[in-house]
């Protein structure tokens, strides 16, 4: 792993939370080194006769990862490079292309250390969902279901890693039937290429239950629901064509400026067609 600290954005900062969490630390999972990060950090080095120094290094990565030693029992989860070349060539697509969408669409990892899959509630997502299946939400929405619930989007509820399962389960707790189970799993984007819940029968799912079920199973089906979306929507020719900026803009909608996707896939794609 890559030497992080205080002040830097990388995915690497993720991983560290989610294990620090894992050990018993409060954090907000994000990709942004913060002072509350660097505070975990200096503890988790003092309490383990690490050199207290805010740095995670080659040192402090080892001895995390041998404190979560759970992680480990997730490996069978993991795509594999067999996964992305039969992806490639059921998509007719370079290999290249195929690694490039993985590294800059894919959160990295499709798992957290408890081994249960990433995911991110969106509480004006449910908003609608509840509506589509005949509930008023506004006879829901409370002080205390504020974090849940909402009609606008807005990105200050999201907690990260565990929190968003708590979140769900939360959601899902909301009334006393199945409809609102449903509705809040089709309210969270799932895995590696967070697909929304509320795709799975267009995807050809049997059933939201069903979509949830594959996404507790592995990344290999991530990968899959990713490649039956792409199909679904048409975006694969995009792929085909390099037209990163028009498959940017389908998959990630129209902000991907902001965020550079278009620029990112094409310098992952010049980085994986050279090996």
């Amino acid at each position: 792993m890559r030497t992080i600290k205080y002040n830097i954005k990388a995915p690497e900062v993720i991983l560290l939370c989610e294990m620090l969490n894992n050990l018993g630390y409060n954090l907000i999972v994000s990709n942004s080194f913060t002072v509350e990060v660097d505070n975990a950090v200096k503890d988790f080095q003092t309490k383990n006769n690490l050199i207290v120094d805010g740095i995670v290094g080659t040192k402090s990565w080892s001895k995390l990862y041998e404190l979560n030693f759970q992680f480990t029992n997730h490996n069978s989860k993991f795509l594999s490079e067999n996964d992305l070349i039969h992806f490639a060539d059921v998509f007719e697509l370079e290999l290249a292309t195929v690694k490039a969408v993985n590294e800059i669409e894919s959160s990295g990892k499709g798992f957290l250390l408890s081994g249960k899959p990433k995911i991110l509630f969106e509480g004006h997502v449910f908003w609608r969902e509840l509506e589509k299946r005949g509930i008023d939400p506004n006879t829901y929405y409370t002080n205390t279901t504020a974090n849940i619930l909402y009609k606008n989007w807005t990105k200050k509820n999201y907690l990260g890693g565990e929190a968003e399962h708590l979140r769900l389960q939360k959601a899902k707790q909301l009334g006393s039937d199945q409809r609102f189970i449903d509705a809040a799993n089709a309210s969270a984007s799932w895995g590696c290429f967070q697909i929304m819940g509320f795709h799975a029968l267009s995807l050809n799912y049997s059933s939201i239950d069903n979509f949830i079920e594959k996404m507790y199973a592995n990344e290999g089906e991530h990968l899959h629901a990713f490649g039956q979306f792409l199909k679904t929507n048409h975006l694969i020719s995009y792929l085909q064509n390099k037209n990163w900026s028009e498959f940017a803009k389908r998959y990630n909608g129209a902000s991907y400026k902001v965020n550079k996707y278009d620029t990112k896939l094409a310098m992952a794609y010049a980085k994986y067609s050279k090996q």
